[in-house]
């Protein structure tokens, strides 16, 4: 599955949601996980709501979004994309986050886990 990291320095869990320029991405699998790439994203727009559909919209095919902050509208955006965010604690590294999540890959999965993986296995789910 893929997880996006909105960080600084590529190293920690430390950049809120909505001042984010870059996202870090990286494919989870229980028992594999690689850095795959950057997405960049826009961060100018008429408005806050244009701002927040442009970072969702590079997020698009990321089945979670770890963030150091995030506001409500945000948040309640990417739900809607099927896109879970989730705040890290005391801006973790994200080594330490995706070796925590392949953890919790191999063991049994809360629910909302299991459907966000299951996000990149549906046929078209880069379709919107």
């Amino acid at each position: 599955m893929k997880v996006a990291f909105a960080s600084t320095d590529k190293i920690h869990v430390n950049e809120h949601f909505g001042r984010a320029e870059q996202f870090f991405i990286w494919e989870i699998g229980p028992e594999e996980a690689e850095f795959t790439g950057v997405v960049q994203v826009k961060t100018e727009g008429a408005d806050e709501a244009d701002r927040i559909e442009a970072r969702c919209a590079g997020l698009n095919d990321c089945a979670l979004v770890y963030v150091a902050q995030i506001g409500g509208p945000a948040a309640a955006r990417l739900v809607q994309k099927k896109i879970h965010p989730i705040k890290s604690k005391e801006q973790e590294p994200i080594t330490l986050v995706v070796e925590k999540l392949q953890e919790v890959l191999r063991g049994s999965p809360p629910p909302w886990m299991r459907k966000a993986m299951l996000k990149s296995e549906r046929p078209g789910f880069l379709e919107g």
